[in-house]
């Protein structure tokens, strides 16, 4: 980072490089639709370039980078809030609340291991939980960020960033415990019928 701030650009375009497809994974798992994450991820390196001056190295410039993504996330979902509270069809569809697009193009790596509608609910799920721990989570699993630069990157303690990866874990397993229970329930047999293909001949 220092070569950047003397103005050479190769250093910036090898950051670039090294950290695109992680960033790009946890602001897909965030916000959803595709095309948005593409754009919050040209607008953090467009604000790492613009502020290189104000970095300072004796602090990890991973920490710096993910703290700015985190941010930029956080401002897009404000404004899509007003986006979607300004809408006049109240009938659009409420997975539009979650930024998700039946139109997004598909993400890589981790997401790219999981089957549409797994996709779909791990990202409602996520969106279930306190900001707090989704966030914890998609930096652990989406990011592959260590304790301590999710903690850095929260301003938490690396005793307090496990507990929110924890407690996000454990809030996820409930769900799923009951969303496994309520697809394992048998479906209500119709009334007048008693389950029998045949009449009782006499």
């Amino acid at each position: 980072m220092r070569l950047v701030q003397a103005g050479e650009r190769a250093p910036f375009e090898e950051l670039v490089h090294r950290y695109r497809n992680p960033l790009l994974r946890f602001v897909r798992s965030k916000i959803g639709d595709a095309a948005r994450a593409e754009d919050v991820v040209q607008e953090a390196f467009l604000a790492v370039y613009a502020a290189r001056d104000s970095y300072n190295p004796q602090f990890a410039f991973r920490t710096w980078l993910w703290t700015i993504v985190l941010n930029l996330c956080r401002r897009h979902w404000r404004n899509r809030q007003r986006e979607l509270d300004g809408l006049a069809d109240l009938h659009a569809p409420a997975r539009s609340v979650y930024g998700l697009s039946a139109n997004a193009t598909e993400p890589s790596g981790l997401d790219h291991l999981l089957q549409d509608e797994q996709r779909q609910r791990l990202r409602e799920l996520l969106s279930e939980l306190p900001e707090t721990e989704a966030d914890a989570l998609r930096l652990r699993f989406f990011a592959e960020l260590p304790f301590e630069a999710i903690a850095e990157t929260m301003d938490s303690s690396v005793s307090g960033a496990k507990q929110r990866v924890r407690r996000g874990l454990e809030r996820l397993a409930v769900r799923l415990r009951q969303i496994d229970r309520r697809e394992s329930m048998p479906s209500p047999t119709l009334p007048g019928h008693s389950g029998d293909d045949h009449d009782d001949v006499r």
